[in-house]
């Protein structure tokens, strides 16, 4: 297991120790594994767990603690007989790195092993579209970080990285950013000595959703990322599906409009040409440039080249009637491309996250009213529409899900990532 080396020796240990103490690693791993999901647990939940005998999950439990992975969660309630004793992982005995990288900004942050920021989330004002090297700007502020907060790199288990446009899975190259003919993710593993997971970024949504948010649970969801672009990630039957290549839940480029305006991916009519903030923001300049009134105009003190979604968000929530007409007009696009995909995949949940999600109560509204238009009723009532309570957060936590998965599990190769 790749995890056995990440957490416990980063040096060839299988090659170096008997069959007995790596298979006595690999209980380890999956305590960890056990603990990192579902802590606190008591014994006997991980002898229920794992199957295996209460004498032989003690003895691994305290070795843990020794190491200092495992700590004290005091004494849980009684179900009638003796109060048991409870256990979890050690916060501070690793860290992770989360980074979303995106268009025009990086979110980052160190995470402790209860999946916690050390300090803070860091917003940056770059990103892919006016960062030469981003690689190496990233790496550099990895390296401030740690030194910031005094962790030892060798505390870290690995960065987390999500990042937009057409991954393939198989290689690991990007084929939208960071197109160099070498894998991002090794570039910055070079760059910081550390490991490095990649995901595209709204299937890192559906990562952060699975195991933090609204999808926690739920077998069958649909995961919308609304933003600059428009994605969508797949939960099929519990798991997060990719496709063969990793490019599956390219939403956004479905034709809404034939013989409508060119997207950037080649193509014309594509949701995105109508639905996403670009666009958006495209219009707003355009628009209020030949007379539309707007309170986007005071926003930016009328210069209208710095209207970007924040301005378009801040507009609407002070009810401006010109951002409203923007975003309802976004939901009226999206609702009758999801009417498409509420027949294609019948899902019992639909999550609207990204940064546009924060006008939900604007884009819910005009969505269901197009399901109700162009869905099946018998399918689209089953399928409810939900904000993500995350928000534009949930690539950033989900970044820690897969990089986390990435190490306690092996990597599949049918495009759907098991748990």
């Amino acid at each position: 297991m790749k995890g056995i080396h990440l957490l416990f020796d980063q040096s060839g240990i299988k090659n170096k120790i008997s069959p007995g103490q790596y298979k006595k690693l690999q209980l380890k791993l999956i305590l960890l594994r056990e603990l990192y999901y579902n802590a606190p647990m008591t014994i006997h939940d991980l002898t229920q767990a794992i199957k295996m005998s209460t004498p032989t999950i003690t003895r691994a439990v305290d070795e843990l603690m020794e190491e200092g992975w495992v700590i004290d969660h005091g004494i849980g309630e009684s179900t009638g007989g003796r109060p048991p004793w409870m256990c979890g992982l050690n916060p501070s005995s690793w860290y992770m790195i989360g980074i979303d990288l995106e268009r025009a900004y990086i979110k980052m942050a160190v995470f402790d092993m209860h999946n916690q920021p050390v300090k803070e989330i860091h917003e940056l004002n770059e990103g892919l579209d006016d960062t030469e090297d981003v690689i190496g700007f990233i790496a550099s502020k990895v390296n401030e970080l740690l030194t910031a907060y005094n962790i030892n790199k060798k505390k870290v288990l690995g960065i987390g990285l999500s990042l937009p446009g057409l991954i393939d899975i198989r290689t690991g190259l990007s084929y939208t950013y960071l197109n160099s003919g070498k894998p991002p993710a090794d570039l910055l593993s070079q760059k910081t000595g550390l490991p490095v997971f990649i995901e595209q970024d709204t299937r890192a949504m559906a990562w952060g959703e699975q195991a933090f948010g609204l999808a926690r649970d739920h077998q069958n969801v649909l995961c919308l990322n609304v933003g600059s672009g428009i994605g969508l990630s797949l939960i099929l039957n519990g798991k997060i599906f990719k496709g063969h290549s990793g490019y599956a839940g390219e939403f956004g480029h479905i034709q809404l409009v034939p013989n409508g305006r060119l997207c950037h991916c080649g193509k014309v009519g594509c949701i995105e040409t109508v639905a996403s903030g670009k666009v958006m923001i495209a219009r707003a300049r355009e628009e209020i440039n030949s007379g539309t009134d707007s309170m986007m105009q005071e926003l930016v003190q009328h210069n209208l080249k710095k209207i970007n979604l924040k301005t378009l968000l801040k507009a609407a929530e002070m009810n401006d009637q010109y951002a409203v007409n923007l975003f309802s007009d976004a939901g009226d696009a999206l609702g009758k491309g999801i009417s498409t995909l509420i027949h294609l995949f019948d899902p019992e949940l639909i999550i609207i996250g990204g940064e546009m999600s924060k006008a939900s109560d604007i884009l819910i509204p005009p969505i269901e009213r197009n399901l109700n238009i162009y869905a099946i009723s018998r399918i689209r009532r089953d399928a409810r529409i939900v904000s993500s309570e995350l928000g534009d957060n949930a690539k950033l936590l989900g970044t820690l899900a897969m990089t986390m998965h990435n190490i306690f599990y092996e990597p599949q190769e049918n495009g759907i990532q098991n748990r």
